[in-house]
């Protein structure tokens, strides 16, 4: 029985919510996706755009599920082939190309391109190769014949493999017959089980995996134990010293050796310069934080890497409900350093990380419309993104600025702002802030950098990521190594009698993101073959994306905690 268009909507729910139930000789529908160069991840084109031809059966063309199968370029489009559920079906001729010289050379291009398709059947993605060549690279050859086979357990499918056969000679103004066959069988894999043979434990739960999260951790207990000894015997040694100095006259006061944090307790509460985008920087990162948080755990318990673009789909879901996060911390700490154009810094706020990503996606949305790329964003997607940014993000985000307005804006500091600035001492080459900043980022990005490697092997190469967990744990572990590595950092500024430690925090925590591209570098270099204007634009794009999101949330971390350490150490000493 044919598709037809009014059972559209009910095809469209089932593999939607991927509870697929066949009755015997069912329509089952094979959705041809993309092709593109294997070496290419993200370079892919519609299916069709190279000359094949289609089924008989011509009655869908193409669909979207979700906005983020939009976003990653997924095109499907209904193959034509007649198959039902456990009906075997022969060898049989479903199509025939007319091999003109055009065709032949587009055929010629992918081969030695070593383009490769991708197709679903009931969402388990199959993957075929579209050819090969001889030893000498003179004649090109053609796979005209798709084999599968598919495993079902009840009225489920639970597994499709597919075997490319009919190798046949492109020879121009020929004609290529294509051709089908179709294999049920009876299978013991489970529904819930039907994704773990894409998945790869050797490789991402390989003894250096574990080997690495180990080492991280002990570098977390290691500096941890460090960073609190050196503090407390040091600010302990500060506070009898500083408590000896109450207890001494004024001259004698006055003749002593006063040096020390305790001397900037006027001006460490001074304001930020330019508070307007650093209190834009430290809600955006807040809410990372909580976006990240809040996916992976979702992620550990959905499995949603069986679902095509769920992942995506859900980081923008998420990221537009904890719009009120930062809105909050931006806004309060905005207010606390005396700000009066809140609604600029709600409007910076809210589009910082959305222009950032937003216009780094539409410049390379122009290098795919040249390609022809099924990455080419349409017009009705982007109109969606920019409703969520104007309809959703910036409403919760207003909301979430007048909370922290009044609920948290209040200048509470333990110590006076003296009305003018302290003059800042000279100080070593070492204890200066830029140089602080350029080696805060050594130790966190050391703790990440094993992890990064599995992460974009996932994201780059072909491999499905599912250990959240570790990702958890590494997350968990980059905040303490960033925060002690932070309060270290402002402690020795603080000490040579320099009050700049809000951009200090930041930035040295931050500045992890340029160790984090600067590895993307080497990963594209050395453990890639990607090549081409399309991909390395997209690779370097969003790897630019990548690194300053993280570089956010890690500078906004580090603020955090540094905040809470220096309010401490400032309440716990006597200030005349």
């Amino acid at each position: 029985m044919p598709v037809t268009m009014g059972r559209l909507p009910d095809l469209f729910a089932k593999v939607l919510f991927n509870k697929i139930l066949y009755q015997d000789k069912e329509e089952v529908v094979l959705w041809m996706n993309t092709v593109g160069p294997y070496h290419n991840r993200q370079e892919t084109y519609k299916y069709f755009s190279l000359p094949f031809c289609v089924g008989s059966k011509k009655s869908i063309s193409h669909y979207h599920e979700t906005l983020g199968e939009a976003l990653q370029g997924v095109e499907l489009e209904f193959s034509g082939l007649d198959i039902k559920f456990k009906e075997d079906v022969m060898q049989t001729t479903y199509c025939e190309i007319d091999l003109d010289k055009g065709r032949r050379d587009a055929f010629v291009y992918a081969i030695k391109n070593h383009y490769w398709y991708q197709m679903y059947i009931d969402d388990l993605p199959i993957w075929g190769i579209v050819g090969e060549a001889d030893e000498n690279g003179e004649d090109y050859y053609l796979w005209t014949y798709k084999k599968l086979e598919i495993g079902y357990n009840g009225n489920r499918i639970v597994d499709v493999n597919l075997t490319s056969e009919g190798k046949v000679k492109l020879v121009p103004n020929t004609k290529i017959q294509m051709s089908y066959s179709v294999k049920w069988k009876k299978s013991d894999v489970k529904f819930e089980d039907r994704f773990d043979k894409y998945l790869d434990p050797s490789f991402f739960q390989h003894r250096i995996h574990w080997f690495s999260i180990f080492n991280s951790f002990m570098m977390v207990i290691f500096l941890v134990g460090l960073v609190s000894m050196i503090l407390m015997r040091t600010l302990r040694k500060d506070y009898a010293r500083y408590s000896k100095e109450e207890e001494m006259d004024d001259m004698d006061r006055d003749l002593g050796d006063e040096y020390g944090w305790k001397q900037v307790h006027g001006d460490v509460f001074r304001p930020s310069s330019h508070p307007l985008i650093f209190s834009s920087l430290i809600g955006s990162g807040c809410q990372i934080f909580a976006v990240s948080l809040i996916v992976i755990v979702v992620a550990m318990i959905e499995d949603l890497y069986t679902e095509r673009g769920s992942m995506l789909s859900t980081a923008i879901f998420v990221y537009a409900a904890t719009s009120p996060v930062n809105g909050y911390f931006g806004g309060s700490l905005y207010a606390r350093q005396g700000g009066r154009r809140w609604i600029k810094q709600m409007f910076i706020g809210a589009f910082l990380i959305p222009a950032m990503v937003c216009g780094t996606a539409f410049f390379i949305n122009f290098i795919a419309i040249y390609y022809h790329a099924s990455r080419a964003i349409p017009f009705g997607t982007m109109v969606a993104v920019c409703c969520i940014c104007f309809f959703v993000i910036l409403p919760l985000n207003l909301v979430g600025t007048i909370l922290g307005r009044n609920l948290s804006g209040q200048p509470n500091f333990p110590c006076r702002v003296n009305a003018v600035p302290r003059p800042i001492p000279e100080k070593k080459w070492f204890m200066e802030p830029a140089v602080i900043v350029c080696l805060g980022g050594i130790l966190p990005f050391g703790s990440i950098f094993i992890e990064m490697y599995f992460i974009f092997t996932s994201f780059w190469a072909y491999k499905i990521y599912y250990v959240y967990g570790f990702m958890m744990l590494v997350l968990v572990i980059l905040c303490i190594v960033t925060v002690c590595v932070t309060i270290v950092c402002t402690y020795f500024l603080l000490n040579a009698e320099d009050y700049r430690w809000q951009w200090t925090s930041f930035l040295s925590a931050a500045s992890t993101a340029i160790y984090v591209y600067m590895y993307s570098f080497y990963y594209y270099f050395f453990k890639t073959k990607m090549y081409g204007l399309f991909q390395t634009s997209f690779y370097f794009g969003y790897m630019a994306v990548f690194s300053t999101a993280l570089g956010i949330m890690c500078g906004a971390i580090g603020y955090m905690g540094t905040s809470a350490f220096v309010r401490k150490i400032y309440t716990n000493v006597k200030i005349d």
